[in-house]
């Protein structure tokens, strides 16, 4: 599913030069769960952005789901993203004046799907992350951990080929981090859905697959990593 090749990240702060990530070398088999753990500034989100397509390395090469990434310019690297990439956030990036079924239905407006069929699509997904009898609730109408399913429902609706999770459980309580976490793994395990997820929670770590762990930009061992050598 995903290779990342001596991989390097750099950026500018004034005068000085922040190494995010350098020379980088990892593989994920499909189908895998994987969390991305390290101190604050150690790069995990920085190689998810580079996974997910939302950025670019300096050096390197990142092929996700055989697609080599830098061979394709900005319009075509959107459109990539837009149909093989799952986004989810730790602040649930939910549009407060739509419904939950018209906040997970937006992903679709990008395809030829006409409105029937999205939003069938949509309420499949809601029912998906167990929201099927609040399609109809507005963000502010939720609790976090509902928002937070509902920005799941958002990221799984187009069927990408990868789910990337920026700390989704960052803003919940306990109880409802541990919901979202055996939510990820049930999607996983269900669907067969490729998940990377970036997270400081140590709870994270019996939900996933594998544990990568990097540190001031640079991989370490982790439990259970499938870091190449």
């Amino acid at each position: 599913m995903i290779e990342v090749r001596d991989v390097s990240r750099l950026y500018r702060r004034g005068v000085d030069v922040v190494h995010a990530l350098e020379h980088v070398t990892l593989r994920i088999p499909d189908g895998r769960f994987v969390a991305l753990m390290g101190p604050s500034g150690s790069g995990k989100s920085t190689l998810l952005n580079l996974l997910a397509g939302l950025d670019r390395p300096d050096s390197g090469e990142v092929i996700v789901a055989g697609q080599p990434l830098s061979g394709l310019d900005d319009e075509a690297l959107a459109a990539w993203r837009a149909r093989h990439v799952g986004l989810i956030f730790q602040f649930y990036n939910l549009i407060p004046v739509l419904t939950a079924v018209e906040n997970v239905e937006l992903p679709l407006l990008l395809t030829a799907l006409r409105r029937p069929e999205r939003r069938r699509r949509a309420e499949i997904a809601l029912a998906a992350v167990g929201l099927a009898h609040r399609p109809h609730h507005r963000p502010q109408q939720l609790s976090g951990g509902e928002q937070q399913r509902v920005a799941i429902a958002r990221a799984i609706v187009t069927d990408p080929d990868l789910i990337v999770a920026d700390e989704p459980t960052g803003d919940l309580d306990a109880k409802s981090a541990v919901e979202i976490l055996e939510l990820l793994r049930e999607l996983n395990r269900a669907f067969g859905k490729s998940i990377v997820m970036v997270t400081h929670d140590p709870r994270g770590e019996r939900f996933v697959h594998d544990v990568i762990r990097l540190d001031k930009g640079v991989l370490v061992n982790g439990t259970r990593a499938t870091a190449a050598p």
